[in-house]
């Protein structure tokens, strides 16, 4: 870092050059593949057609809807549902500050493992985790219990599992990683290329079942009645007040914006309404990113130029 008589020169042609100048827009940068991909893709289509400054800012999802109440942030590109109901259901309302767009992108969720591990271990289903015969499979430190990764620590996902884990009763034959998805996704290419079992929280669209033979366990239908989720930020006592004994509800995720955004830039709000990506584009920008090793705004830039006359119809606001 800058040092002595240096760092007063810097500081004080910092300040003569008087208040940097806010961007027209921000958009907060979640920390997985797609939602990388297409917070850049906003920002390129914005900064391409409109001649906007767009910057892109990464934060977590709950200080990405903070921002967006407040006036801080103007778009999230990819929210969760059901994983972020509570939020949404706080500032997204009939009267609350935060919009999501109609069109959305199928998902789902679960618990997944390879082919060859459901071929060697005989689990099928995630009640055949409460048989500590069978994970003992997946202990690598020998310490009794099995290992699997059930998300990053920021993601809301996370913590639906481990509440998930706790129902079912895995959480005692099972120790629950939480970690980067970089480094749960080498850890299933490592268990394929060394012919090692693995078991793991997955989600869908994504790059792993484009790269492996993924297997999603069997459990129980999603019963609304079965399922009370609280999640960290909303009590502090969440995980003994929560219970989920029952695979996840369909998923969806969805752009959200400020609704403050429809008087300030309503060109903005109809591009965001219009943005319709697919299931495999959704994968693509996965693949992009992790095994590539593409960089999220270098894969965007390069999309939006190919895909000019699509970014073209979203900002006269129409889809496909």
């Amino acid at each position: 870092m800058f040092g002595g008589i240096a760092a007063l020169v810097v500081l004080a042609s910092l300040g003569q050059a008087g208040p940097t100048l806010a961007a027209d827009l921000v958009v907060a940068m979640p920390n997985w593949p797609s939602g990388q991909v297409t917070a850049n893709i906003i920002k390129a289509a914005l900064q391409k057609d409109l001649s906007l400054d767009v910057e892109v800012r990464e934060m977590g999802t709950m200080n990405a809807f903070a921002g967006l109440a407040s006036g801080e942030v103007d778009v999230h590109p990819e929210v969760w549902l059901p994983n972020l109901n509570s939020l949404v259901e706080k500032y997204a309302g009939k009267d609350g500050p935060v919009q999501l767009a109609d069109t959305g992108v199928s998902a789902w969720q679960g618990i997944c493992a390879t082919q060859q591990t459901v071929d060697k271990t005989g689990i099928r289903a995630v009640g055949d985790l409460l048989d500590p015969k069978k994970t003992a499979a997946f202990d690598t430190d020998g310490d009794g219990q099995g290992e699997m990764w059930i998300g990053a620590e920021t993601w809301s996902s996370t913590a639906i599992e481990r509440i998930r884990a706790n129902s079912y009763g895995y959480a005692k034959t099972m120790r629950l990683l939480e970690m980067p998805e970089e480094m749960g996704m080498a850890a299933v290419d490592a268990a394929e290329a060394t012919d090692r079992p693995i078991i793991f929280a997955c989600y869908s669209p994504h790059v792993v079942f484009k790269l492996h033979n993924i297997v999603k366990l069997d459990e129980p239908a999603y019963d609304p009645n079965k399922w009370h989720v609280v999640l960290p930020a909303d009590d502090p006592m969440w995980l003994s007040k929560s219970s989920a004994p029952v695979a996840w509800d369909r998923a969806h995720f969805h752009i959200a914006y400020a609704k403050a955004l429809a008087n300030r830039k309503p060109e903005v709000t109809k591009f965001l309404e219009s943005i319709d990506f697919t299931p495999d584009e959704i994968t693509e920008m996965s693949y992009a990113v992790e095994v590539e090793r593409r960089s999220p705004a270098d894969y965007a830039a390069s999309w939006v130029e190919k895909n000019s006359d699509r970014v073209g119809k979203w900002l006269k606001g129409r889809g496909q």
